[in-house]
């Protein structure tokens, strides 16, 4: 082997031993699951960039005036929100709470089966999703998965993976203001306004049990009952059709999954019972 050979291929050795290097440190633990995650994106521009689309969103979307619905995405909402940070609290991850500044809207769009949260803890239920939530508890169901997936960084796991595979591994600082439009895109896509963009990144089926799991929790914490989340999904899955709502992330939810939350029922059901 020639030299010129031998310095190539210990550059690029070194060069993945840097890049592994940089994906290890940047991996951080879910919570209850204790799974490993990975996170390329601050948390603090992750805030910065959800609060800017968060007010964007709400400009641009027509919030809806059926007073009693709304309040009562408000009132489930809050709720939620203290059962979350006490869920954060438990998990060793008090210091998170700063990051939250809890907001709950319903948004006036009967075609669309969807609900989402932001980093920060930015929430908005979409009309469309009522018929199949039917009363509080159903609606506790919808907000705790979706705060859920906030608080296990599923968003910054998609935006990174999208970072590494669409925009060659570069910091979302440097990708946001170099390629402003397919960074913001991106970061639609992650945290689930696909709709926007024509096309919305799927959770994992990882991700939807660690969020089905943590939701359970919280909701249970909040006073609403997890055996609630089974008959949610059972009505989903029997309106879903060939063509799936959004709020299935682009597939439909399995038999395996109900199964997935029965057995998570047991471990939330003392907080139910604690739950004021």
């Amino acid at each position: 082997m020639n030299n010129a050979i031998r310095t190539n291929t210990g550059l690029r050795i070194l060069l993945a031993g840097f890049f592994l290097s940089v994906l290890l440190t940047a991996c951080a633990e879910v919570p209850l699951t204790k799974r490993q995650g990975l996170r390329l994106v601050p948390q603090s521009e992750l805030l910065q960039m959800s609060f800017q689309q968060y007010d964007k969103v709400l400009k641009e979307s027509k919030l809806s005036n059926h007073t009693e619905k709304a309040q009562t995405v408000k009132r489930v909402g809050q709720k939620v929100a203290v059962a979350a940070e006490q869920f954060l609290n438990d998990s060793g991850l008090s210091s998170d709470l700063n990051n939250y500044k809890w907001d709950f809207n319903l948004i006036e769009d009967d075609k669309t089966v969807n609900a989402w949260c932001m980093p920060g803890g930015k929430v908005a239920v979409y009309t469309g999703i009522l018929p199949y939530t039917q009363d509080e508890n159903g609606l506790a169901v919808v907000i705790a998965h979706e705060v859920a997936h906030a608080i296990a960084n599923h968003g910054n796991e998609r935006m990174s993976q999208g970072l590494l595979v669409q925009m060659g591994g570069l910091a979302f600082s440097v990708a946001l203001k170099d390629q402003p439009q397919k960074t913001t895109n991106l970061y639609l896509m992650a945290y689930g306004l696909g709709a926007n963009v024509g096309i919305l990144l799927p959770y994992s089926r990882l991700h939807e049990t660690e969020a089905d799991h943590i939701g359970l929790m919280i909701m249970a914490r909040a006073g609403y009952d997890p055996n609630g989340a089974v008959t949610f999904w059972e009505r989903m899955n029997a309106k879903a059709g060939s063509r799936p709502p959004e709020f299935l992330s682009t597939h439909p939810a399995p038999d395996t999954r109900i199964a997935d939350i029965k057995t998570f029922i047991p471990e939330a059901m003392p907080y139910y019972h604690k739950a004021p």
